[in-house]
């Protein structure tokens, strides 16, 4: 049998290549904290209660969460750039069914659509891997890793804006709008990467499994605040969410082509790379429970800083955009000293943002600095875990191996909204006929958070690194990326 031709591959424009699938980044994240400025008005918009709205941030964390090893595993079969494609689909349909909504149904499944855009930037951090030469690939990947803070950091100002002065579906419409933009441009300018020679078959019993392990784990967390953490329908959703869970993990180990191959996710470095992954998650969550409540509350309680909804949307910017201006900096330093490195110190800034706001909880100033400290970390951070578990997994595996990443991170928000859900909640007190969490319970939520980023410290500390040098691993990726099946 003659070989096949040696195919010319695409000449790639990195630059724009790269703002593409970063802005594409930036737009899938903000449909996180799209909702919250609109929280407190949907009750009164759609007559309905506080618990079905509260439907409307929980669905999208159960859309995300389902999607997310899905889509990667379709990615590393089919192709990462029409899953990418595919992935916008349902973010402009659900956001133009959100805009026409009159009542909470239609809200929550456009709100469930929406999060089905979740596996987007896993699989764009997989697929630059696929298309860049190594000289280019650390910064790349850093920024569009950094789009996630990015979009959830500016969501908050701009819904802020547009709750508070016009008409809230335009959100919603303006949401549809950009996402067809950035389809166009993701059809336009991102070339399609050699799709792997052998497809073989999708692993649906073990992305059902998976799903319904997650979605009984991730309800039990989310809503335990609210339904009781002894009721029988929260311990009963923990219960068989370890059942999935072990049933779910016996299926992976034995069937070919598995959704998540568990092989490679128990190897050290990508082991240790998804704990800290989770813990970081669970850092970045808290703050963002902890501090906008600290901005907002008023000043009579005694430590409320009395911001508009507006004005904490801004004062939390910042932190995205300090992302993406020190991710050529975590670049460089993952060039020089490797990823590891720059984890392990982007877990330390992290955990000294929380005590820098545990020290000035009491002044708008200080809160904005520790915030910035915070996403310059979370910049370092973010960065590095793409590329160590790249280096990790082969690179038929980049795109699940990502994605299974990414929704360590995801799990690790879910238990940081559950935990720190309970802290403030068990340290609150009236204040008039609220009830609001103290000044200590806001204080001992930082000072979990800083813990947890240095834990996050330590896992990293312990990845054993590679006996190749970084030169060497980028030798052996440059000759991966390059060869021609024959």
């Amino acid at each position: 049998m003659t070989a096949p031709s040696p195919v010319e591959p695409p000449t790639i424009r990195t630059g724009p290549l790269v703002a593409v699938l970063a802005f594409a980044g930036i737009v899938a994240s903000l449909t996180q904290t799209l909702v919250v400025p609109l929280l407190v008005e949907l009750p009164k918009i759609f007559d309905t209660t506080p618990s079905n709205t509260s439907w409307v941030i929980t669905v999208t964390l159960l859309a995300s969460a389902v999607i997310t090893p899905v889509a990667g595993r379709l990615g590393d079969m089919y192709g990462k750039r029409p899953i990418i494609l595919g992935s916008f689909v349902p973010l402009i349909l659900g956001s133009a069914l959100c805009a026409v909504a009159d009542s909470v149904v239609p809200m929550i499944i456009g709100r469930g659509l929406q999060g089905l855009a979740a596996g987007m930037v896993p699989l764009a951090i997989s697929l630059l891997k696929d298309l860049l030469p190594p000289s280019e690939l650390r910064g790349a990947i850093a920024l569009v890793s950094s789009s996630l803070g990015i979009g959830g950091a500016l969501g908050l100002p701009i819904a802020a804006a547009v709750v508070q002065f016009t008409d809230w579906r335009i959100l919603f419409w303006a949401t549809a709008t950009v996402s067809l933009l950035c389809l166009m441009l993701i059809w336009r300018v991102v070339p399609a990467a050699v799709a792997p020679a052998r497809r073989g078959k999708f692993d649906f019993p073990g992305a059902l499994g998976l799903s319904a392990a997650l979605i009984c784990l991730l309800l039990a967390v989310s809503k335990g605040g609210d339904w009781g953490w002894g009721s029988p329908l929260v311990v009963g959703l923990l219960g068989a969410a370890v059942f999935l869970f072990g049933l779910w993990g016996w299926w992976e180990l034995r069937v070919p082509g598995a959704l998540v191959d568990l092989r490679v996710t128990v190897r050290r470095a990508v082991l240790l790379s998804n704990v800290a992954s989770i813990l970081l998650g669970f850092a970045m969550y808290a703050r963002s429970l902890i501090l906008p409540q600290i901005l907002q509350l008023p000043t009579e309680t005694g430590y409320g800083l009395g911001q508009s909804m507006l004005q904490m949307g801004l004062l939390m910017a910042p932190a995205g955009l300090a992302m993406m201006l020190v991710s050529p900096l975590g670049a460089r330093l993952s060039a020089s000293r490797g990823p590891k490195t720059t984890l392990i110190v982007g877990a330390v800034i992290t955990a000294s943002s929380y005590a820098v706001s545990a020290f000035t909880m009491d002044t708008v100033w200080g809160l904005l600095a520790a915030n910035v400290i915070a996403g310059i970390g979370l910049g370092f951070a973010y960065g590095a875990m793409p590329a160590l578990i790249m280096g990790g997994v082969p690179n038929t595996e980049t795109g699940s191996a990502n994605s299974f990443n990414a929704l360590m991170r995801a799990i690790g928000t879910s238990v940081s909204g559950a935990v720190i859900g309970v802290v403030l909640a068990q340290m609150s007190t009236h204040s008039g006929s609220h009830l609001v969490p103290t000044a200590d319970g806001f204080r001992t939520g930082l000072f979990i958070g800083c813990a947890v980023a240095l834990i996050a410290a330590l896992a990293a500390v312990a990845i054993p690194r590679s006996r190749m040098s970084e030169r060497d691993q980028d030798r052996r990726q440059h000759n991966e990326s390059s060869a021609v099946p024959k």
